[in-house]
């Protein structure tokens, strides 16, 4: 931990947060002299204190470790290079713009990287009536099943939620043409042109 590094984090983060220094200690059960000390980057917080710290400032805990807030690249508003993250434990499904840090159930989760199926692994893909009509003989079984479909075009992302021991169908409106994206919980996320 680079004490310099952490200690110019705390202030600006202090400062963003309209805190004095006293506020700040009264916050962490410490004396201001101690955050002032911690800011000057001549000692750093104790361990006990980080988490605590991140939660004030609405920060992670390895940011605040690292001394700097991890400034994603600014993506534009396109959309199809979204990161899907999957829980394996619940199934929640969190998307995001850039890499982030996602937990869930306890646990970190792995960005995943969506593989291109091959042709006889893509969904079937029909238009009825200004929808795209989605279905698969994929098996859906509580053990291996296809747990969601999403549209994802330059602007808009569409999710649909599928469950196991259902038939592999859903309506997404035809907003524009993107990737079907889709993911199945033994085999990963993949996706297909439409």
């Amino acid at each position: 931990m680079d004490c310099q590094k952490v200690g110019s984090l705390i202030r600006r983060l202090r400062l963003e947060g309209e805190l004095t220094q006293l506020q700040l200690g009264e916050l962490l059960g410490v004396s201001d002299k101690a955050v002032s000390k911690w800011e000057r980057g001549l000692g750093c917080p104790d361990l006990s204190l980080i988490s605590k710290l991140a939660g004030i400032f609405h920060v992670d805990t390895e940011s605040l470790l690292a001394g700097e807030l991890n400034q994603n690249l600014l993506l534009g508003v396109n959309m199809k290079k979204l990161i899907f993250y999957v829980c394996p434990e619940c199934g929640n499904i969190v998307t995001a713009m850039a890499t982030t840090s996602v937990t869930c159930c306890g646990q970190k989760l792995q960005e995943m990287e969506a593989i291109k199926a091959s042709p006889e692994e893509n969904l079937q893909v029909d238009l009825i009536e200004n929808e795209f009509f989605i279905s698969s003989t994929h098996e859906m079984t509580k053990q291996h099943y296809i747990s969601f479909v999403a549209l994802v075009t330059g602007d808009t992302l569409m999710v649909k939620k599928l469950y196991p021991e259902w038939n592999l169908q859903a309506r997404i409106p035809q907003f524009g043409h993107g990737k079907l994206v889709w993911y199945c919980t033994n085999h990963g996320l993949f996706y297909q042109l439409i």
